[in-house]
């Protein structure tokens, strides 16, 4: 026989209530989403420490990679990669290494960064600025790669960048940029652009080579007499944050107007005397120069010492100190910790 079971009133009413507990309230619900946009405020600066502490570290692997290349390009070629030309020349296959070849230190390490094909572009045995470099000259300064550009700055791309040089068409006012720098000590030579392949093959310097690159310079590990861990080889470079990408075409910023492989210049060359104008900086707005190293990254920037070792440097290190490191033979081999 089936029987049947009558629920109390009290019975329902328990059961209706509790039906009516299981979802949020209008003010449960606001005082979450409060939760979490507080939670969400605190962890959002962290996640951004978090992503620059990558790029910085993928700045100085960038810094390493150019030291490590540059002690094997010494091992083959008896020599640290030299500065080039100055500005107007670009690099060229059929001068191999040395003070004989008119691109700068960063022409100079491509065989040693795996790009020995985009060194090569051009190369056809012919010792004069022909169409032949001209145009390879085009295709690699707007081949922009990755580990030439800070990742903290700007990515790797094209850029307004200088027009013409004498071995290079005109490049339509389109470039790759470099966001490093090799040490010239107290200044990179300025006594005049050779203006042939002849007279850049004959020109001398005539100042004192002072740091590890320089216009024609093919410093020796030997020459470093103030220790290869205490000399300064590369770093980053300073540049103001109002023209990391110039608008227009003309707007560039000091010490960025031209493409990666032009000769010495303080595009790709900076200094270490002592005065204000080659006191290292972060980048900042409103201060154009083009002497000084300096970075994107907040209390240190990146340098890549003769040995090879990559190392963070205080802004606020002495100057005096800054001076002796940029030097490879100074008599002052001070520390990188000093």
């Amino acid at each position: 026989m089936q029987k049947f079971r009558i629920r109390s009133v009290s019975e329902n009413t328990e059961t209706a209530t509790s039906k009516n507990r299981r979802g949020f309230t209008l003010v449960e619900l606001l005082v979450v989403i409060a939760i979490i946009g507080m939670l969400v405020g605190l962890l959002l600066p962290a996640v951004q420490q978090a992503r620059e502490a990558a790029r910085q570290m993928q700045c100085n692997n960038n810094l390493k990679q150019f030291g490590l290349a540059a002690l094997n390009h010494e091992s083959s070629s008896k020599c640290l990669p030299s500065g080039g030309w100055r500005a107007y020349w670009e690099g060229d296959p059929d001068f191999g290494f040395g003070e004989k070849q008119p691109g700068n230190w960063v022409y100079s390490l491509l065989p040693f960064l795996e790009q020995q094909a985009l060194w090569q572009l051009g190369g056809d045995g012919n010792k004069s600025a022909d169409n032949t470099i001209k145009d390879a000259n085009v295709i690699r300064a707007q081949t922009p790669i990755a580990y030439f550009n800070c990742p903290s700055r700007r990515m790797a791309k094209t850029y307004y960048g200088w027009a013409y040089t004498n071995n290079c068409r005109d490049l339509g006012g389109v470039s790759a940029k470099i966001d490093y720098a090799g040490a010239c000590g107290d200044g990179y030579y300025t006594g005049g652009y050779p203006n042939s392949y002849e007279q850049g093959q004959t020109m001398t310097v005539s100042h004192t080579i002072t740091g590890t690159t320089d216009f024609k310079s093919a410093v020796q590990l030997g020459e470093i007499r103030d220790g290869t861990s205490n000399t300064y080889l590369y770093g980053e470079k300073y540049l103001t944050t109002d023209r990391y990408e110039p608008t227009p075409a003309s707007n560039y910023a000091n010490g960025d107007d031209h493409g990666p492989y032009a000769g010495a210049d303080n595009d790709n060359v900076r200094q270490t005397n002592n005065t204000n104008s080659c006191r290292p900086l972060q980048d900042r707005s409103g201060y154009d120069v083009g002497q000084p190293f300096g970075s994107t990254h907040a209390g240190a920037f990146g340098m890549v010492m003769c040995d090879g070792s990559a190392h963070r440097v205080s802004y606020s290190i002495d100057m005096e100190i800054n001076s002796y490191l940029g030097k490879k033979s100074d008599g002052n081999a001070a520390s990188i910790n000093d």
